[in-house]
């Protein structure tokens, strides 16, 4: 055996030896669900490294890769200390649907997520955010922009997200003025609003900012 050998098996062994906690916290800094999948094949030992490794991740992001309702959401039922979601549509295409979102509402992490991203989700309707935002009572930051959801949703968010800092609404144009007035009145923390290309006068801005004088409006 050469010495490139003997080396290769002492750094396995190196491997071989760490406890699964600490395996864990390894895979914890892997920011690839791809990357991680692929350790989860690795061996047995890894495999449970990688599910212990979902419960103390405080981002998820399935940008880029393909999901379904299944998938989404039994990752999210072990990511008990999520705090930033992010199931943004690619260009695979991400096929989450309100039965997906229901299912997520449903996971322990959904009263401490602070951040979601549902951004270009067709699939999605006004009955699958309002069972997920009923839950998502710390939500801080949320993107709903591309989506078909109409002011449903923007009566369940003011009613249901008191700390609400910002909200993208882009290209949602089936939101109207009266949506948003409630929006705003609702979440009295809001710095931040996107409404391009949405289809409401320019006298909705104004009575906007007459509510909260602060808001960013873009």
């Amino acid at each position: 055996m050469g010495m490139r050998d003997e080396e290769e098996e002492e750094v396995e062994a190196e491997i071989d030896r760490l406890p699964i906690d600490v395996l864990a916290q390894v895979f914890v800094m892997i920011p690839s669900l791809t990357d991680l999948a692929q350790a989860s094949g690795v061996c047995r030992k890894w495999k449970r490294g990688v599910k212990l490794s979902l419960g103390r991740r405080e981002r998820l992001s399935f940008a880029g890769l393909k999901m379904d309702d299944d998938s989404t959401a039994r990752i999210v039922r072990r990511a008990y200390d999520l705090r930033e979601l992010d199931i943004s549509k690619s260009r695979w295409g991400c096929h989450i649907t309100d039965e997906g979102l229901y299912r997520i509402s449903l996971a322990k992490c959904a009263g401490k997520l602070t951040s979601i991203s549902l951004w270009g989700m067709t699939g999605v309707t006004d009955q699958g955010v309002v069972q997920l935002i009923a839950r998502a009572n710390a939500l801080q930051h949320l993107n709903i922009g591309g989506t078909f959801i109409t002011d449903e949703s923007l009566y369940a968010i003011a009613n249901s997200c008191p700390h609400l800092k910002s909200i993208v609404l882009w290209s949602c144009r089936h939101v109207t003025q009266s949506g948003l007035l409630f929006l705003v009145n609702g979440c009295c923390k809001l710095e931040s609003i996107n409404v391009w290309g949405t289809r409401v006068p320019i006298d909705c801005f104004v009575n906007l900012l007459t509510i909260n004088p602060g808001l960013q409006i873009k």
